[in-house]
C-alpha cells in the first residue's frame, strides 16, 4: 500500500508540472493580456473596411501635403507656351445655277495660354480654361479640404465637451440654460446662414483665403451643439457611478472630476464622433465651393474645382476638370465613415470579434 500511495503521489507530481510547465516555460508567462488600447486596435484591425478606409486616408495625406513638393508647376502657375487651336466650320452657299455646294472655312487661332489641354505627360490631367495644371491644384485642393475639416471638427469637439461636461455634472440652471442654446442652434439653417454672410463678405470685398476660414468658423460656432448634447447625456449616466461617488468622497476638485474621470470615460464615443464629422465637413466645404460661396476664386479645393461643371462647355466635353475632385471627395468621405464605423465597433465592449 505504501509503494502505491508512492506512486501515485509521483504520478500527480508529473501531471501538475505538465500542467505548470510547457517546453520548460511557466504557463502563467505565456500568457499576456492586452492592454485595452491594443484590445481596440486588434479589434479595428480584424475590420477589412476599417483597414481600406486607413489606407485611403493615409494615402491622401500623403499625396495632397507631400505631392505638390514634386509637382513642377504651382497653385496658380499658367502655362504661357503658345497653343495653335484650328477651327474647322463646314459652310454651304448656293451658286449661280441653283446647285447647293458644300464647303469649309478654316481659322486659325494662336494662344499665349495653353488652355484646356489634353491629358499629356506634362499635364497629367490636363489644363483648366486658366492654364493652370489640374492635377496640381487637385494636389492643393485636398490640402485646404482636408485641414479645414481637422481644424473644424477639433474647435467643436473642444467647445462641446467643454459645455457639454458642464452642463451633465452641474445640471439644474447651468443645464437648462447650456441646453436651451444648443436648441437655438439646431433651429438655424446652416445653408442660408452661409449664403448671407458671403453676401456680407461680398459687401466688405473679403476676397482672399480668409473668406474660407470665416467660412468654417461659422460652421464651428453652429456645429458644436451635438458634440455637447453626446457629452452631456453620456455624463449624466456616469456622475452616479461608483467611481464618481469614491472621487467625491476623496475630496477632488470639480474640474479634476470632470477632465480626469468623466470625459476619459466619454472619449471613446467622441473619437468616433469626430471621425464622422470629418466626411460631412469636408462635403459641407465641397458644398460652399460648388455654390461660389467658399474659397475665392483662384484658390484650389475641391469644391472649387467641382463648380467648374456648371458650366456645360466643360461638363460635356471636359470632364477631367470635375471628375476628379469628385472622386477625391468621394473616397475622403467613404473612408472616414469606414473608419468611424471601425472604431464604433471596436470601442463596443460587447463586441465579440
Amino acid at each position: 500500500m505504501e509503494e502505491e500511495q508512492k506512486e501515485n503521489l509521483i504520478s500527480a507530481e508529473q501531471e501538475e508540472t505538465k500542467v505548470n510547465d510547457f517546453n520548460g516555460e511557466n504557463l502563467s508567462d505565456r500568457v499576456k493580456t492586452l492592454s485595452p488600447g491594443r484590445t481596440v486596435a486588434k479589434r479595428f484591425f480584424r475590420s477589412k473596411l476599417s483597414v481600406i478606409g486607413l489606407v485611403i486616408l493615409i494615402t491622401l495625406f500623403i499625396i495632397s501635403f507631400f505631392g505638390p513638393l514634386f509637382s513642377p508647376w504651382g497653385e496658380q502657375q499658367v502655362d504661357r507656351s503658345e497653343k495653335v487651336i484650328v477651327n474647322v466650320e463646314e459652310t454651304r452657299y448656293e451658286t449661280a445655277d441653283g446647285q447647293i455646294v458644300t464647303g469649309y472655312e478654316i481659322t486659325v487661332e494662336v494662344n499665349d495660354v495653353n488652355s484646356y489641354s489634353d491629358i499629356n505627360k506634362q499635364h497629367w490631367l490636363g489644363t483648366d480654361s486658366h492654364g493652370y495644371d489640374v492635377f496640381t491644384r487637385l494636389l492643393y485642393g485636398g490640402r485646404v479640404s482636408l485641414t479645414i475639416g481637422f481644424l473644424v471638427v477639433i474647435v467643436e469637439t473642444l467647445l462641446g465637451v467643454v459645455l457639454g461636461g458642464l452642463a451633465g455634472y452641474f445640471g439644474g440652471k447651468v443645464d437648462n440654460a447650456i441646453m436651451r442654446v444648443t436648441d437655438i442652434l439646431y433651429c438655424i439653417p446652416t445653408l442660408p446662414i452661409m449664403l448671407i454672410f458671403s453676401a456680407v463678405f461680398d459687401s466688405f470685398e473679403i476676397t482672399s483665403i480668409i473668406r474660407l476660414y470665416y467660412m468654417m468658423a461659422i460652421l464651428t460656432l453652429i456645429g458644436w451643439a451635438g458634440t455637447a448634447r453626446l457629452v452631456r447625456g453620456q455624463i449624466l449616466s456616469l456622475r452616479e457611478q461608483e467611481f464618481m461617488l469614491a472621487a467625491k468622497c476623496s475630496g477632488l476638485s470639480v474640474k479634476r472630476k470632470i477632465f480626469k474621470h468623466l470625459i476619459p470615460n466619454v472619449l471613446p464615443q467622441l473619437i468616433v464622433s469626430m471621425t464622422l464629422g470629418l466626411g460631412s465637413i469636408i462635403l459641407t466645404e465641397a458644398t460652399l465651393g460648388f455654390l461660389g460661396i467658399g474659397a475665392p476664386e483662384g484658390t484650389a479645393t475641391w469644391g472649387a474645382m467641382i463648380n467648374t461643371a456648371t458650366d456645360k462647355y466643360n461638363l460635356s466635353y471636359f470632364p477631367n476638370l470635375w471628375i476628379p475632385a469628385g472622386i477625391c471627395i468621394t473616397l475622403a468621405i467613404l473612408a472616414f465613415n469606414f473608419v468611424g464605423d471601425g472604431l464604433r465597433d471596436a470601442f463596443d465592449p460587447k463586441m465579440k470579434r
